[in-house]
């Protein structure tokens, strides 16, 4: 015999006939359901109170208390107890009162016994099916990212396994009890042990090239995204959203959907995925070799502000090199704190005549830095289901849902989009340098470096990344998987510290794959 089939569920059933369902009770405990009847609502609450039921079946019409005032109760008491109510009326105010009192289901009388229990089955053992379905389609999805893995992919094809292998770890954040985050781990893990090598086949070719003989980079992404729609005299926002991964973006996505129909799609980083060169990149429109060659006066810095403080004229002067003519000129605002963004959201309205509005968000970038120094952030972002939950609260919270909102009545096109990503660092690995080498985890630039090469992509020669030098003898290490750069000095101290921290500047899928997305608004 199967006891499970006949475990499958408490049911109180309330209804003042409950003796002309006699019939409907045998069927229902022949499923496998315990059911227990009665017939008025004091009764129905009172048995509530000493029992644990796992649904609760409530007649609309009965002498007493009727099905809408024990409902109350019973919400009152129990808000997390389902309940289906039955009833012969079918005026819509009645209808609006119980579901407005947080109903699981209504039924309509006359009832008969399948229906009766499809309902009961979709409340109480939806989540199960859902789980079974998860599992025979995740199998088969493994099966085949697996193939597409191992096959050589293309660029775009990496992109679409990075964007399939990010969808299933959202899938399977509702899922944890499926027992697959650890075998979905892994095969990130392999995809980007592959996704390594492919970049660094493949890299110095794309950059030393023409943009119609790569993948779009970085500095493709105006021409890619913002410049066909200004030249349709469509009015753009651009949004990037500063450390920003796929993942991320996907769950970001559904919050916009009232407002924007979303098309998506995807580019690279350029190495060093970090702010000094990939956002600049994408607003100059240039490599930072050419960026330096061009405008010395613009490049370099000592700090994150300084590297970039010169955005809003690289992007003034691309415009002005894409042959694009805007009147008025192109607005840019950086936000660096909450109080700056609410400023931002309350002007942002009287810039509807503008047919350009950049606009950089700071807020994941911080977040991923002030974890490092925070044990409580650890403690409330321990993985990437939790970073990715407290960005999507960020988002839905923040003033920049508002200025989305404005864009969309205003009729901006919206693209956007991130500089670089990042991944959770595991493992350090130790590297020599002198004293003014980079200071950054995951990539060091300098002289005579000398990183553990299994660990590493080592370059004698940065020029070849079309990364710019002050001096001749600079080298480039760009860190690998999970990697971060230590050096031999306090090497304890600081794998203590940085162990399990977000980094970005490196070579891996979470830090070079990014979201591109356009959004019309409806």
């Amino acid at each position: 015999m199967n006891t499970n089939v006949l475990n499958r569920g408490k049911i109180l059933w309330a209804d003042d006939e409950i003796d002309l369902l006699r019939s409907h009770v045998l069927f229902l405990e022949g499923k496998g359901f315990q059911v227990t009847t009665v017939t008025n609502g004091d009764d129905a609450i009172a048995l509530c109170g000493q029992q644990r039921f796992d649904i609760v079946l409530l007649d609309e019409n009965m002498p007493g208390k009727d099905g809408l005032e024990t409902l109350s109760v019973l919400k009152a008491e129990h808000p997390a107890l389902p309940i289906i109510m039955i009833t012969k009326n079918e005026e819509e105010s009645l209808m609006e009162e119980a579901i407005g009192s947080r109903i699981s289901d209504y039924l309509t009388k006359p009832v008969n016994p399948s229906q009766i229990l499809l309902a009961i089955m979709k409340i109480l053992e939806n989540r199960q099916i859902k789980q079974d379905a998860i599992s025979e389609k995740y199998m088969r999805a493994f099966a085949e990212l697996t193939s597409r893995i191992e096959s050589n992919p293309s660029p775009q094809e990496w992109i679409n396994i990075h964007h399939q292998l990010s969808a299933w770890e959202l899938e399977l954040d509702d899922y944890p009890d499926l027992g697959f985050d650890e075998m979905l781990l892994q095969q990130q893990h392999e995809a980007n042990d592959l996704f390594t090598r492919f970049v660094k086949t493949n890299y110095e070719t794309w950059v030393q090239g023409s943009s119609d003989q790569r993948p779009p980079l970085s500095p493709d992404v105006f021409n890619h995204a913002v410049k066909p729609l200004l030249k349709e005299q469509k009015k753009v926002l651009l949004l990037v959203i500063d450390c920003m991964r796929w993942d991320q973006w996907l769950t970001l996505e559904p919050l916009l959907y009232n407002d924007f129909q979303i098309q998506r799609d995807g580019f690279f980083s350029l190495i060093p995925t970090t702010t000094e060169y990939s956002r600049n990149a994408i607003f100059s429109g240039l490599f930072p070799d050419d960026m330096q060659r061009f405008h010395p006066e613009w490049w370099g810095g000592r700090d994150e502000h300084s590297l970039n403080r010169h955005e809003e004229d690289f992007l003034l002067e691309n415009i002005r090199r894409s042959g694009l003519s805007l009147r008025p000129e192109a607005k840019y605002k950086k936000i660096l704190s909450n109080r700056d963004g609410v400023q931002f959201a309350k002007q942002f309205g009287s810039w509807g005549n503008h047919q350009l509005v950049a606009l950089v968000v700071n807020h994941v970038d911080l977040l991923a830095h002030r974890r490092t120094d925070s044990p409580l952030l650890r403690e409330i972002l321990p993985n990437e289901a939790s970073y990715r939950e407290i960005v999507r609260a960020w988002f839905n919270n923040s003033w920049i849902k508002d200025v989305l909102a404005t864009a969309a009545r205003q009729g901006f096109h919206v693209v956007v989009t991130s500089d670089h990503g990042s991944v959770r660092v595991q493992q350090p690995t130790q590297i020599l340098a002198d004293r003014e080498a980079s200071t950054n985890l995951r990539f060091k630039q300098g002289r005579n470096l000398k990183p553990n090469p299994k660990d590493a992509w080592y370059l004698d020669n940065p020029a070849r990344l079309r990364i710019p030098t002050s001096n001749q003898s600079d080298t480039l290490a760009i860190a690998q998987k999970m990697y971060y750069f230590l050096y031999p000095n306090n090497f304890r101290k600081f794998q203590n510290k940085f162990a399990d921290t977000y980094q970005h500047g490196g070579l891996s899928m979470w830090e070079m794959i990014l979201p591109l997305a356009t959004l019309e608004p409806k």
